[in-house]
């Protein structure tokens, strides 16, 4: 199982007011607030346990097939300062990141033997940015034809009509796409 999540951090700038009262609260733990508040990078910090906890809940929704909003029921803990781990009631999951100036890319994995293909992309404004991710996938795997979304918003890897065993989780913010992919177990 895998999850990923991107932040466009120029947009994330433009479209969040992220310090309006009450908005850490809903979203974070008290733990992962006064990290955020007590960081010389706050932004920084509030936007990578963002994308922890939304990579962690698309490796949910994969692993349980249901969705929900509780984004404080994802508690974030960092190793260092691009890996951590996400607890989920009585799961854990690990994270590891790629912070630039521009974004950040995480994927959520639960296993240290699971190592993922993963890429991280620029989007072209002009097309659809679910195709381009799909494109991305599939000029990487080449056995799939075609990238389905089951109810859920699960993406699963096909040869024409074949579900092929590869855990896949898709992402796209702004002006990057990405995408994570491991064999299923």
């Amino acid at each position: 199982m895998i999850g990923n999540d991107i932040v466009d951090l120029q947009l994330a700038k433009t479209q969040s007011n992220w310090q309006r009262k009450g908005f850490l609260e809903k979203q974070f733990t008290d733990v992962e607030v006064e990290k955020i508040v007590n960081s010389d990078y706050a932004f920084l910090q509030l936007w990578l346990f963002w994308s922890m906890k939304e990579a962690a809940y698309k490796l949910h929704v994969q692993q349980h097939q249901n969705r929900f909003f509780a984004p404080k029921k994802f508690q974030c803990a960092m190793i260092s300062n691009t890996s951590g781990t996400i607890k989920f009631v009585e799961e854990i999951y690990f994270s590891s990141s790629t912070i630039t100036e521009n974004c950040i890319h995480t994927i959520v994995f639960k296993n240290f033997d699971e190592i993922p293909n993963s890429k991280l992309f620029l989007m072209d404004e002009k097309s659809s940015q679910t195709a381009q991710v799909s494109e991305q996938i599939l000029s990487s795997v080449p056995l799939a034809t075609s990238v389905q979304k089951n109810e859920f918003g699960v993406p699963f890897l096909y040869q024409k009509d074949k579900k092929l065993g590869f855990s896949v989780s898709t992402s796209h913010h702004g002006n990057y796409g990405g995408f994570a992919i491991v064999k299923s177990q």
